[in-house]
């Protein structure tokens, strides 16, 4: 089946393929406007070395050992746990979040990243978030017994942001509920054509000769009497427009003239010159 058999059919069952892709648009767009929007902000901190470790120097961003970059995914691990997900949940942090390495970080810096549908509680879930951060860190090491001087510091790079509405996930959906529906209107289409050519050979069938001969076969009786067809008009055989085989028209004679035999039609032959 070409391009132009498929259009040729979606022509011809049009009142198949016209609701179908009005439902179609009805539901995206009732999808539209019940999917909710999600929102997301994201804040930035990193881990320096602890005060007496940068006592040296004086400056605790020169002094950015690898193993604080080893401190701070060990600290996202412990905030993404199920036991941090659940305190945070009693502080009020029900919208969804992650700690994470930033991606192509230099140095210690993790993203902390909350997600919701109200913009104002996903912003103030971020403020949350990064005070249970910076808290889990200080625990991490009190539960080792590290002296304060020594204990690795949790500072803001970037502050949470305001949050953006975050329309791809949303728009994934509605091209995939459209796609599904055209399809499934498509199908529809299509299964009542096959419908109407499957059924259009059985009616010409019922309507053949044969066929009403199989079913005059069929009306006999069972002692193998027929049953008597219903009477039809009567006819004059008088005024019948076709005469039967059995009586030939009365056609005119026609006498054609007999030629003479072909020995009586040849001229008779001339004799010689030299014959007197």
């Amino acid at each position: 089946m070409d391009l132009a058999e498929i259009f040729r059919v979606m022509c011809r069952r049009w009142y198949v393929l016209v609701p179908g892709l009005l439902l179609t648009a009805g539901l995206t767009v009732g999808a539209w406007l019940l999917v909710p929007t999600a929102y997301e902000s994201q804040s930035t901190v990193a881990l320096l070395n602890s005060r007496k470790g940068a006592a040296a120097d004086g400056n605790p961003f020169l002094s950015m050992e690898p193993s604080l970059t080893g401190m701070a995914d060990s600290l996202a691990r412990n905030v993404n746990s199920d036991v941090s997900v659940a305190e945070l949940k009693d502080k009020g942090l029900t919208e969804k979040y992650e700690a994470k390495i930033a991606d192509n970080a230099q140095g210690p810096l993790l993203w902390l990243t909350v997600t919701g549908d109200d913009p104002d509680a996903v912003l103030k879930a971020n403020k949350t978030l990064m005070e249970y951060t910076a808290q889990r860190l200080k625990d991490l090491q009190a539960d080792q017994k590290v002296e304060a001087d020594s204990m690795i510091r949790l500072t803001t790079i970037v502050p949470p942001q305001d949050p953006q509405a975050q329309m791809k996930s949303k728009v994934q959906y509605l091209i995939m509920a459209a796609g599904l529906g055209f399809v499934l209107s498509l199908v529809a289409t299509f299964f009542v054509e096959a419908r109407r050519r499957h059924d259009a050979p059985a009616k010409h069938r019922q309507t053949s000769p044969a066929a009403e001969t199989a079913d005059a076969a069929d009306s006999a009786d069972p002692a193998g009497e027929a049953v008597p067809a219903a009477p039809g008009p009567l006819v004059d055989p008088e005024v019948s427009a076709e005469p039967s085989a059995a009586q030939p028209l009365d056609q005119p004679t026609v006498q054609l003239p007999v030629l003479p035999a072909a020995a009586e039609r040849r001229p008779a032959k001339r004799p010689p010159s030299w014959v007197k």
